[in-house]
Order: C-alpha cells, then structure tokens, then sequence
C-alpha cells in the first residue's frame, strides 16, 4: 500500500517539474489549458509526463485527486 503524502507539490515532483510553492506558482501563471481541452493532453507536456496524467485519471490511482486540482487550476 502507498503510504506517500500526495499534494499538489509531490505531484510536481514526480513529474519531474520544480516543485517549491514559488515554482508552482509560476507554472500555474504562465500554462493554461484550453476549454474543452483534458489535462494529459495539454501541450506543455512531455510525452512521459502526459503518459503518468493519462493513467493515473484513467486507473484512479492515488494521484488522481492532485491530477483533478492541476486541471482546475490551470483552468481559466
């Protein structure tokens, strides 16, 4: 069982992306989706990272819930 704290920060982490407050911040600023368009599909992702958003909202996994926050905040 994973027992990891999963937050919007670990998210970033585990994209590979910085993942102080700061950083977050900045990304939320300056990346948006479209309307209609789904976060895995955005175009600001590499290909793994589009591949982790892809499955872990298709499995809802652990992550899903850090995944359905990036969307909203990233969401005008």
């Amino acid at each position: 069982m994973d027992t990891s704290q999963h937050s919007l920060g670990a998210l970033f982490k585990q994209l590979g992306l910085p993942n102080d407050r700061k950083d977050i911040d900045a990304f939320l600023d300056s990346h948006r989706l479209v309307e209609g368009q789904k976060l895995p599909d955005a175009p600001f992702w590499n290909k793994a990272q589009a591949q982790f958003l892809r499955e872990a909202l298709q499995q809802d996994s652990d992550w899903t819930e850090e995944a359905d926050e990036l969307a909203v905040r990233l969401s005008d």
